[in-house]
């Protein structure tokens, strides 16, 4: 190999959540991968490297001492660094897409690079709910991944979802919190099942539910949250004979004594709760309230807010366990009911 040839299979990118010394490493183990660095190469000295990358000295080190801890590099003093080992396992680089920011999505991203361990590549990228963006991040993608980790909740505009998400390598390819119609093939998902969950754990509450006359569902009319979550509230009703209505809008909800109210945006139970306290009534007995997503503050809030919720450390777990063991799978993510004096 040239002196420059190694430069030339280095990409960093300054905006990645991977650390330099990673991406490095990563790029070099993939060039081996691909027979373009042969064993008993001999690789820059870290003084040509830091200067040719425009990196410190302790992030060169710091690569070829990981590189020579999984037993692909050595040295030999005053003669540099070499290739020990091309038998080595690719690297693993995930593509993670997340469709907004939030505190169980953090749950999610915290649990999953956890166990995935520190020595693999992660870029982490946001589409805020809007089609386009996820299509321009996946489309304008300056590399190949080892594996593609979405989370696929989009507003009005995801119709061809599908079509986009089918183009990527299904066995590269694992879908987190929900499956989408039309992708198809052996790829790997660890979903959420919206209708089961909500019915399930209102079939659980049923007794604390009993003492409301009307049961009451905050989803706002164009939302990313899947209508299943309607569906499964409506039947539930419907089974058990409950009085329920659809809130698209709680600004403009008038709220009685008597009602129970589940509410799937976190904006939306915040206005509920100002409502609740503006007209004295009494949460957990003048009215119920239910949350989707459990987080720390719902512990805490009001003596306690109850919720249903999937398991979204789990969830983090789950999908890094199919990436490590390579397993494509579909499972579904537990889902729980916390009661607590809110209802």
């Amino acid at each position: 190999m040239t002196r420059f040839g190694i430069y030339s299979l280095i990409n960093i990118e300054e905006h990645s959540a991977t650390p330099k010394y990673l991406q490095i490493s990563n790029c070099i183990l993939n060039a081996i991968g691909e027979g373009q660095i042969l064993q008993h190469d001999i690789l820059p000295s870290l003084n040509d490297l830091s200067y040719e990358l425009d990196i410190s000295n302790d992030t060169a080190e710091k690569s070829y001492q990981y590189m020579k801890k999984i037993g692909v590099l050595d040295s030999v003093p005053g003669k540099g660094y070499f290739i020990k080992n091309t038998n080595v396992k690719p690297a693993l680089k995930i593509f993670l897409l997340f469709n907004k920011l939030s505190a169980h999505k953090k749950i999610v991203y915290d649990s999953l690079v956890a166990r995935l361990g520190d020595n693999i590549a992660v870029d982490f990228y946001i589409y805020n709910n809007d089609y386009a963006l996820f299509k321009k991040l996946l489309q304008n993608r300056k590399e190949d991944y080892s594996h593609y980790v979405i989370i696929p909740h989009f507003n009005e505009s995801g119709i061809n979802a599908s079509e986009l998400i089918n183009s990527i390598p299904k066995d590269k390819l694992l879908l987190l919190d929900k499956l989408v119609p039309g992708v198809d093939g052996d790829f790997g998902a660890v979903y959420e099942r919206f209708y089961d969950d909500i019915f399930n754990a209102l079939q659980k509450a049923k007794a604390s539910l009993s003492k409301y006359h009307t049961l009451k569902i905050v989803f706002p009319e164009y939302s990313y949250y899947p209508r299943d979550i309607l569906d499964g509230f409506v039947d539930f009703c419907r089974q058990h004979s409950f009085t329920f209505k659809t809130v698209h809008d709680i600004n403009t909800e008038q709220i009685q004594q008597g009602e129970a109210y589940i509410t799937v945006m976190e904006d939306d139970l915040i206005l509920l709760l100002e409502k609740l306290i503006q007209a004295d009534l009494k949460i957990g007995s003048d009215i119920g309230v239910i949350s989707y997503n459990e987080t720390p503050l719902k512990k805490l809030l009001l003596n306690g807010i109850t919720t249903v919720s999937t398991d979204f450390h789990r969830m983090g777990e789950m999908a890094a366990e199919q990436i490590l063991e390579n397993i494509p799978v579909h499972t579904a993510v537990p889902f729980h009911l916390v009661l607590r004096n809110s209802l």
